[in-house]
């Protein structure tokens, strides 16, 4: 890679990760997997057989990173390295997604309610025939909820905001009172660890700040 990179790609529809990227200096464009804001099959999400979390959150990572490179050269874009990112929120060592409706996002709260899980997000670069990620590939944060009544849950589901979102949450938005404590990023928790996305960049030669 140079070091005269001066932009990049982000592959990912989320406003989150879009303004943490604008908070430590880095100039992106976006480049979303499909037009119409729906996920390639190219990118699956399913778990395989026997996948654990940590690698099964880093494998999409690198599968988003590797088609987001692909729709760059299908779309004649000027080459720039490609960011991108996949988030999970772990609870007894399952992978809670994203709800699909109240009933959904209702039970995962439910299950989070009093308890501590683990969020763990990972990153992959691409650029030219090379991916880069870090070692370890993941940044692992240990969030816990305080006990949540059936009104608060359903008070919540009532909002937008648990159903685009791992685990049927964000920590930036009202779900942040629901949470007692957190060990590890608070970025990393929103979807982009700006201390390990600052160390891939920086590696790639790639400026911030």
């Amino acid at each position: 890679m140079t070091a005269s990179v001066s932009s990049i790609y982000l592959a990912s529809k989320s406003a989150r990760r879009g303004e943490l990227l604008r908070q430590i200096g880095v100039r992106f464009d976006l480049l979303l997997l499909r037009s119409d804001g729906a996920r390639a099959i190219d990118v699956s999400e399913i778990v395989h057989t026997d996948e654990a979390a940590p690698a099964y959150v880093a494998r999409v990572a690198q599968e988003k990173a590797d088609f987001a490179w692909q729709a760059m050269q299908w779309r004649n874009l000027a080459p720039r390295p490609v960011l991108a990112a996949d988030t999970s929120v772990i609870l007894d060592g399952e992978i809670l997604g994203k709800p699909a409706d109240a009933a959904e996002a209702t039970a995962m709260l439910a299950r989070l309610s009093g308890r501590k899980h683990h969020v763990l997000t990972a990153l992959a670069l691409r650029h030219g025939d090379r991916i880069e990620q870090l070692e370890p590939a993941l940044q692992i944060s240990e969030v816990s909820f305080g006990v949540l009544s059936p009104q608060m849950i359903a008070a919540y589901c009532a909002t937008q905001e648990p159903y685009d979102k791992a685990g049927g949450y964000g920590i930036q938005g009202i779900a942040a009172c629901f949470i007692e404590r957190i060990e590890g990023s608070h970025s990393g928790i929103m979807g982009l660890p700006l201390f390990e996305t600052t160390q891939l960049l920086r590696r790639a030669g790639i400026s911030t700040l």
